[in-house]
């Protein structure tokens, strides 16, 4: 059978019982996580022009774009609402899945409960942590112990269109063919590549939404009886074999489906940039908070990382250290030591497009250089090694081998909601304090809710 027929299956065997207290509480700092992003995301470009265009467009009010408030075609308000969520490089990650789950799974839920007249917040729980597991898993299974980026996708897009498909599709109460076949379609869309970081192009950030308004889409052509493939992923033609020449593991993929959820290993994104350059963040602010860095008394800062890290956030180096504009900054490990040592934090404020001309970041980042350590080729979020050498000689080293908000060391509830403020704060569309801790509240009851719609009206400010 089908790895496409087993995940429909699973969305319809899994209850909100089933679910690890783990999972739930997991869940919950996703949601509030994400709200908290896409307001900080609100005026950000990319984002502003895909909220205009489903304005432009019009058509049916079926569900709501987080902010203005804008009801539109549910496909056309998550993917806005997607858009928003990605366009900071600040949501949830799964590192060793190498993909953001929650931008897919939550504007999806949230876009299809209002289209479908409500969800109780439990099944909406249940949604975002199945679908979760499923993109996640689809993430873990490709090319295991190997390098994906070298390959060009970009996989929270490429895998993004199926998992939409099949959270959709469940909340739209599909039995298990249509369920199957909504995944089907959803293949039919998959795309999603890794040019528009090495461009430092905007699409980088519109890839999800691209995602989640097929999958929703899809869902929605197979409730209406159009079919799809029902060997989406493992057939001669599917995914892994198309995608990635067959090479895939069928116990990672679909093993303890049900019974392990790899929702539960989320991660919350601490700084604004892309995951694979916190260890390396973590590394320095370590070092400049312990020996009390100054920039001006650096003379050269080196940093080991494995190949993928390297490939991605390191080179070239010219463009890592000088970026061109601030997707450039987003992807750079040598941007995020130097926004540490010359910041002694990292924050929105240093990833924008006047902050890449700030003299004192670049003069911080033109001191770094960069070196492949074998040892680090360990795929997923991948260690590092720093060494910043004083001009009077002295030597500060520090090996990080994860990352502030990983499994290991998961974010509290707490610390969440302090992101969220700090987001919220700095959207081009301000939150009043009060709604703020309406939202907050409400987030951290979710499993009373009776309808997910309560949630979704603090959702225009």
């Amino acid at each position: 059978m089908d790895a496409s027929s087993l995940f429909a299956r699973n969305f319809l065997d899994v209850t909100y019982e089933d679910l690890p207290q783990k999972v739930v509480d997991e869940t919950k700092k996703q949601v509030l996580d994400l709200i908290g992003v896409a307001a900080g995301g609100y005026g950000q470009a990319g984002a502003r022009e895909v909220r205009e265009l489903a304005v432009e467009w019009g058509g049916a009010p079926q569900a709501t774009i987080f902010g203005c408030g804008a009801k539109v075609p549910a496909p056309n308000a998550a993917q806005a609402n997607a858009t928003m969520v990605h366009s900071l490089d600040f949501d949830d990650v799964h590192e060793a899945a190498v993909m953001h789950p929650g931008v897919v799974t939550i504007p999806t839920s949230l876009a299809v409960a209002e289209y479908m007249g409500g969800l109780s917040g439990r099944d909406f729980i249940r949604a975002v942590a199945v679908g979760g597991d499923m993109i996640s898993r689809m993430g873990l299974a490709t090319r295991p112990g190997d390098d994906i980026h070298q390959y060009g996708w970009h996989f929270t897009t490429l895998n993004g269109f199926m998992t939409a498909a099949a959270v959709a599709g469940w909340i739209m109460g599909l039995d298990e063919e249509r369920l199957v076949s909504a995944i089907g379609i959803g293949y039919h869309q998959s795309c999603g590549n890794g040019q528009a970081v090495k461009d430092g192009v905007l699409t980088k950030r519109l890839g999800p939404g691209f995602a989640v308004r097929g999958g929703i889409q899809a869902a929605m052509l197979a409730q209406k009886g159009v079919t799809g493939a029902r060997n989406a992923l493992e057939g001669v033609q599917g995914y892994y074999k198309v995608y990635h020449g067959g090479c895939y593991s069928q116990e990672i993929l679909t093993g303890g489906l049900g019974k392990r959820f790899e929702s539960e290993n989320i991660s919350i994104k601490p700084y604004p940039c892309c995951r694979g350059t916190h260890p390396t963040i973590d590394a320095t602010l370590v070092l400049v908070r312990e020996h009390d860095i100054a920039v001006e008394e650096v003379d050269h800062i080196k940093i080991w990382a494995g190949k993928g890290t390297l490939g991605l956030l390191a080179l070239p180096l010219e463009v890592k250290a000088r970026p061109r504009n601030f997707v450039d900054s987003q992807f750079s490990l040598v941007w995020g030591c130097a926004a540490a040592i010359a910041k002694k934090r990292v924050t929105l404020s240093c990833y924008t497009e006047a902050a890449i001309k700030d003299p004192e970041i670049l003069a911080a980042a033109a001191k770094v250089a960069v070196e492949h350590e074998p040892k680090f080729d360990t795929g997923g979020l991948e260690p590092v090694y720093i060494e910043i050498t004083m001009k009077d000689g002295t030597v500060y080293k520090k090996l990080m081998e994860t990352a502030t908000g990983s499994p290991e060391k998961p974010a509290a509830f707490d610390e969440v909601v302090n992101k969220f403020h700090g987001c919220v704060e700095s959207s081009a569309r301000p939150m009043p304090k009060a709604h703020a801790e309406k939202i907050i509240d409400t987030v951290q009851g979710l499993e009373k809710l009776g309808d997910i719609r309560e949630l979704i009206a603090l959702l225009v400010w």
